[in-house]
């Protein structure tokens, strides 16, 4: 199996519906495969936060960097976001 077959298979991995055989290859991939295995553990990560409706919290700089670049990328194409009345619309 390579990273291409893994990752095509990656939603019935997840999903636990996977042949046993199959199984099989993607638990011997993931051992030798670091990449594959950070996608893995990053999409778990994912879930779980998803699933539990955990918050995550991003620090006011990155925040701040995310809605600029956002809001930069809006004024490049012409096309707005809808903005609460108490956002700030202007790029910063």
């Amino acid at each position: 199996m390579n990273c291409t077959d893994f990752l095509a298979k990656l939603t019935d991995y997840f999903d636990g519906e996977i042949e046993p055989e199959l199984l099989a290859e993607v638990k011997e991939h993931l051992g030798t495969c670091s990449h594959c295995d950070v996608v893995v553990n990053t999409t778990r990560k994912t879930i779980d936060v998803y699933r539990g409706h955990q918050p995550y919290e991003f620090p006011d700089e990155l925040s701040d960097r995310l809605r600029k670049a956002i809001m930069d990328r809006c004024v490049k194409s012409g096309v707005y976001p809808e903005v609460e009345k108490s956002a700030d619309p202007q790029p910063r």
